[in-house]
């Protein structure tokens, strides 16, 4: 999944609250940044490829 960094946060508050059983094996979120988005079918790069 691709957010724009001011929905990080907001993200992945949704995510543990839907999704936390409190199992073992219940998964993990790994957060990184994007370096370059590039849309193949019009070209846009960056946010307007998003």
């Amino acid at each position: 999944m691709v957010v724009a960094g001011e929905n990080v946060d907001k993200v992945v508050d949704c995510i543990k609250k839907e999704a936390q059983t409190g199992s073992i094996g219940g998964g993990k979120i790994f957060i990184s940044p994007i370096d370059d988005i590039h849309r193949v079918r019009t070209g846009e790069s960056d946010e307007a490829a998003i």
